[in-house]
């Protein structure tokens, strides 16, 4: 069998590993459009600012891709799919034929139509490339003005106030608001100031101004103008569906996979920020784009390829980042558009930067923002994944920051040490 795999983020490591488990022999081809193997995306903003060198980037060693007998083509866009032929046309005119194919094309950055945007001096924030061409720049710019409220966003302000440069964070409403409620994120944000990142929040970009030459003069917002000689925008990012629906693959939010990692062209697979996939919590269908959940997929899916059969247990909205100290991770359920039904506790300490919401759903929790302390976040989203019902003690004892495996039920521990 020969497997291909186009992409190479987290999730080709996790298709890699998944179809070594159950087939050693099998050839595996990568198909990647960048230069370099898989890499840790979230430490690109540490390379931005020089805390890391490139040689600490890749995900794996080079050992890996050999003693796995990877073949890699880097540089190598793949421009179509013939699904009857099983076959990939390169943009170098190769053709490369699959026995199973995964679709792991990650997503692009969104450029919204903001007058301005295009021309030289905006840049994007996803790709060490993108970090490349920053660090030419870095040591040159004395200001910086980041245009959004994601990840993406706070780690590109964090790589250039790391050397000095002054940054604003322009956010349309708050920041992180997918993973955090508003105390977690005014948290987030008053610890970034203090660290010396502007932000301007509820404020919307109307035009990237630039000078007669072409260079970046600002960015004007509705709540007035803002020097600047770079502009990175981190507005979001898009699945790459493109090759998916040219070879007639069912694509909604992301390209829709069954409990196998399978589309719809059973011959194909998709995983990673490209997929839509199951969702632990709710059952339903949707594209997570976080890293634990690629890697997971990306296992599942090479299981699959190999002719495992084992069902994708579903993924889980999650999120873990420290900014300069403060860390904070959220997991499940944290947003919710109707509170019937549910039931929160929280506990706040601002003096110390301390803050505990639990979110509990028929007497089971059903998500977790920690700030601050964090050390048993591991064990909080056991209670999350097994949907362990909690009698009031139990809740008291979780809110008291004491998620102990004593909590855990007899049969469950049991079958852990049955199944070690």
């Amino acid at each position: 069998m020969d497997y291909v795999i186009v992409g190479n983020g987290v999730s080709a490591i996790g298709a890699i590993e998944g179809i070594r488990q159950h087939d050693k022999t099998g050839k595996i081809l990568i198909v990647s459009d960048e230069e370099v193997p898989t890499y840790g995306r979230p430490l690109i903003s540490y390379y931005l600012s020089d805390k890391i060198k490139f040689e600490t980037l890749p995900f794996r060693p080079e050992e890996f891709y050999k003693t796995n007998n990877v073949e890699m083509k880097l540089g190598s866009r793949v421009l179509s799919i013939d699904s009857e032929k099983k076959e990939l046309l390169l943009d170098s005119g190769e053709k490369v034929v699959y026995g199973k194919l995964l679709l792991a094309t990650g997503g692009s950055p969104v450029n919204p139509g903001i007058p301005g945007i295009e021309g030289p001096g905006v840049h994007n924030f996803t790709t060490v490339a993108h970090a490349e061409a920053l660090r030419e720049l870095v040591d040159r710019v004395k200001k910086v003005v980041v245009i959004g409220a994601g990840l993406i966003a706070l780690k590109a302000a964090e790589g250039f106030a790391e050397k000095g440069v002054d940054v604003t964070i322009v956010v349309r409403s708050r920041i992180m608001r997918t993973y955090f409620d508003e105390v977690a994120g005014e948290m987030i944000v008053d610890h970034l100031e203090k660290n010396g990142i502007n932000f301007m929040q509820g404020t919307g970009t109307k035009e990237i101004v630039r000078h007669g030459d072409g260079t970046i003069k600002g960015v004007e917002t509705d709540k007035g103008f803002i020097e600047a000689d770079v502009v990175i925008v981190a507005a979001g990012v898009r699945p790459n569906m493109g090759l998916a629906a040219q070879a007639g693959i069912r694509t909604e939010q992301g390209i829709r996979v069954d409990d196998y990692m399978a589309t719809s062209n059973p011959e194909v697979f998709a995983a990673g920020d490209v997929a839509e996939a199951k969702d632990l919590l709710t059952g339903e269908y949707t594209v997570r784009p976080i890293w634990p959940n690629a890697y997971s997929q990306g296992r599942y899916a090479g299981l699959n390829m190999a002719g495992a059969e084992k069902p994708y247990t579903g993924g889980l909205s999650m999120n873990s980042i420290t900014y300069y100290g403060l860390a904070t991770i959220s997991v499940g359920e944290t947003n919710l558009a109707d509170e019937d039904g549910y039931e929160t506790d929280v506990m706040l300490d601002r003096e110390n930067s301390v803050y505990r919401k639990l979110i509990f759903k028929d007497d089971v929790l059903a998500g977790c923002i920690l700030i601050g302390e964090i050390d048993a976040a591991g064990f909080y989203t056991s209670f999350i994944k097994n949907g362990f019902k909690l009698d009031a003690e139990a809740k008291k004892r979780l809110m008291e920051g004491d998620p102990s495996p004593a909590l855990w039920p007899d049969e469950f521990i049991e079958g852990m040490m049955n199944n070690p």
